[in-house]
This record gives C-alpha cells, structure tokens and sequence, in this order.
C-alpha cells in the first residue's frame, strides 16, 4: 500500500520525505520530463521557478520564523535550502541548480519512494491504483489543464487565477563595476547585493522607455488578475513615475562604499548561484519581448553590455478556493470530490492559497504528517494558529471574506496568546520577538505531547 502524489515541487517532496521517512511507502507522479509547464525547464524536483530567494532569515520576522519552525519540526526543503544557500545579506537564497539536485537525490535515495515521470490527466487515473491509501494532490499553480479542469469539476467550484512573474539573470562577469558596485540591501546584512545606481536624468530616460516598451503576448492577461507580490516592472511603473523608487529600484540605506555617494534609484542583483556566476534583477519581473528587455534593462548603469542567462517571463498560475473545500490538514472536507473517491484526500502548495517557496512546503509537511496519520491510525495534528505554519493552513481553510487572495508568511494572519500584548504593550518588536518565542516553545511541547509522530519516525 502507498500514498501517492502528484507533483514534484516544495510541497510534493516536502510530503514525499515526511511520510517516507515514517516508514510509508510513496509514489511520486511528477510530469518532467514528459511535459513541462510554461516556468519550468529542468527535469529535476523541487525547482525554483521564479525568484532564488526564500526572504528574510531573521526569527523574528514572519518568514524567518515560518523557515525556523520547518527545520524544527525535521523539513527536507530546509535541510536542502541550508546546505545549499548562497550569500544574501539577511535572507535565505539558495543555488537553484544545487538546491533541487539535492532535493532529487535524497528522495531517489530513500528506499521507500517510488518516482514516475509521467502527465497525469485525472485524479482516477491514480485513485485507480490498487495500492492507493491516500492521495496528496500538489500540483501547484501550474497545475496542466487537464488535471485541473477535473479538479475542478470534482470539488464544484471554479479555479481561480492570477498571473505570476520571473524575473531576468544576467552573468556577472557582463556587469560593469565601474559603475556598479557591492553593498547590502537597505543597509542590512553583508554587502552581498550589486548595486547599478542612477541619478534623476538616468532614471526619468529609463522610466520613460520602460512604459512604452513592447509586451510579450500572455492569453487572458487584461482580463486577470496580477500577484501583487510578482508585480510585473512595467506594470508597476505605469502607477506613477515614482512607483519603482519606493518599490525595487528604492535607494534608502544604500551607498557607494567608495564614495560615499547617495543615488536617486538604485537597481539592486542578488547572486543566484553558489559559483557566483550568476545574478538576478531583484523585483524586476517582466512580461516584456526579450529583444525589449535587452534594449531597456541595458540602459541601467553597469548592465549596458549585460548578458542574460534568462529573460524574465510571465506565465498564469491557479488556485481553488480552499475555505470550505479543505480543513486545516489540508484534506478535502467538502462531500462530493467523486463517488468514486474512497481514500483520504489532501491539497498542498500554492494550489491551496499559499503563496511562497517554504510556505508551500509547509503546507506540504502539514499533509504529509496528516496523510501519514491516516494510513498509520494515529491522530491527525492540527498546528495552532499561534504558529505559522499553523495560521497559514488556518488562512486557507477558513479565510471568511468575500475575496480569497494567495497569502504568504506574515504575523497578521497568526493568534498569539494574549499576554503577548499585554507583555509588550506598544514595542512593536518586542511583540515580533514575543509572537516567534512563544510559536517555537509551543512546536517544542507539540513534538514532546505528539511522540507517537515526531520521535518515533524521523530515521533518514
């Protein structure tokens, strides 16, 4: 008997070495390379699509603590994201190449786990399987229309979407440090950061060509609506002329080491390889032509000559609406996935309503460990909302406005115990210290009172 599960990114292998790991056997259905979405072009799992950077590193930051409550409770994607994490100042990035072959390797290393690369056009095509005890769809938002148009029809109710962004790499050795220059972002952490300054003239001439440049064509775009968090540049500086200078180009903390020298806007590169080869346009997503994104970024001091590894693309990602359809497991709650649906169901990554790298993974490890309960009979575990990991499996399954929006990390979405604010009164960061301190001790008195799943399975 085996849990299978369709998808091969953060969540699906997240949940993959979890239930592994306990002893269950897994099956994990992943399409590359027999197909590949519009974002991906490695066969390996758990690829980066978009940005190299999992954010901030700091624990007392929501993410931050989100990454420390995952390498607590035993996370593959942490352990992978530690041992492969390039220089970012304050976050967490990795090298995107290393960090998935490292994914891959463990899980085909793990006696247990079974990989199959093929497309899979419908949820009885794996239900089907006599084998079957539970199923984990993880197929992210950029799920093939197949599938989805039968998940969709299963669970009654519409998809919807939103359009997400990447943005472009270029070569190091194509940068021009004569005018660009190393320092850390915002003045936080080491001088990790390439900094391509411009004074007003520079700006206002890039701004200017920016708006007007040409579009790739991408279906349905006008009619959809965009990610705030993978705002296309050009869509962003359509908002105004000053919108770039207080988003991705904002010049506050930044300085020349050498001079001393304050700029107007400042387009900053974080490293995307550990060879240090490489770097990507830190919030420049863009749908715009390539032959476009040479001619304009190339107006940007220190990227005149600049030499793309990859062009920024833009591509259209879905998720269900979760509240009502799935319970803080992430198990479809909602009757009627399909008469003929007889094993446990569950949702994990950005399909559900998360939205991020590790918060995709932590709704992973939610379903893993809850599938892992119900093929072992032991009790399920709901994480508190105190936690994050926690909050956001509660924000997907029981959000209770009228707009259901993708959702990150953040602690507006948590419940901490009440004495936290009254401890720290108005001290926003005490409060930011008090809410991580007091989500780590209760996953401590979790693992202790959950034994039966935190001490007795971990073996890999």
């Amino acid at each position: 008997m085996a849990v299978y599960i369709i998808g091969g990114g953060f969540a699906g292998c997240e949940a993959a070495w979890q239930l592994a790991s306990r002893g269950i056997k897994v099956v994990l259905i992943d399409m590359k390379p027999e197909r590949f979405s519009p974002a991906h072009v490695s066969s390996g799992l758990c690829e980066l699509v978009c940005s190299n950077s999992f954010k901030s590193s700091d624990v007392n930051t929501a993410s931050g603590l989100l990454k420390e409550e995952m390498r607590r409770i035993g996370s593959v994607v942490m352990k992978a994201a530690d041992a492969n994490k390039v220089p970012a100042g304050s976050a967490l990035a990795v090298d995107r190449v290393l960090f998935s072959s490292y994914i891959t390797g463990v899980l085909d290393d793990m006696p247990l786990v079974e990989i199959r690369r093929r497309v899979v056009s419908s949820v009885s095509e794996v239900i089907s399987e006599p084998d079957t005890e539970a199923l984990i769809i993880a197929t992210g938002p950029l799920t093939d229309r197949a599938l989805c148009d039968d998940i969709t029809e299963r669970l009654g109710t519409g998809a919807l979407s939103f359009f997400d962004a990447a943005a472009p790499v270029v070569y190091k050795d194509s940068i021009d440090f004569g005018k660009a220059f190393f320092a850390s972002r915002y003045g936080k952490g080491d001088s990790d950061y390439i900094n391509c300054p411009m004074n007003r003239e520079e700006y206002h001439a890039f701004y200017n060509e920016l708006v007007g440049a040409q579009c790739a064509e991408v279906r349905d775009f006008d009619k959809g609506d965009v990610y705030e968090g993978c705002m296309p540049v050009e869509v962003m500086a359509g908002r105004g002329p000053d919108t770039l200078r207080y988003g991705p180009m904002k010049p506050v903390g930044i300085r020349n080491p050498s001079t001393g020298e304050n700029y107007y806007a400042v387009v900053q590169l974080r490293r995307d390889d550990a060879a240090d080869s490489m770097y990507n346009m830190v919030g420049f997503q863009t749908r715009l032509k390539f032959g476009e994104q040479k001619r304009v970024f190339g107006m940007i001091p220190g990227l005149e000559n600049a030499e793309f590894a990859r062009y920024g693309v833009m591509h259209k990602n879905t998720y269900i609406r979760s509240p009502g359809v799935l319970d803080a497991t992430y198990e479809v709650s909602k009757t009627g996935f399909g008469d003929d649906v007889s094993v446990p169901v569950f949702f994990a990554g950005q399909i559900t309503g998360v939205e991020g790298y590790i918060e995709s993974a932590s709704s992973g490890l939610v379903a893993g460990l809850n599938a892992y309960s119900k093929v072992s009979g032991a009790a399920g575990i709901i994480f508190p909302q105190s936690t994050q990991i926690g909050a956001l499996a509660a924000y997907a399954s029981g959000y209770g406005g009228p707009d259901f929006q993708p959702m990150g990390a953040n602690f507006g979405i948590m419940i901490p115990d009440p004495a936290v604010s009254a401890n720290a009164g108005k001290d926003k960061k005490k409060k930011k210290e008090l809410i991580s301190g007091g989500s780590l001790d209760i996953l401590e008195h979790i693992k202790s009172d959950r034994s039966d799943i935190f001490e007795s399975s971990i073996r890999q």
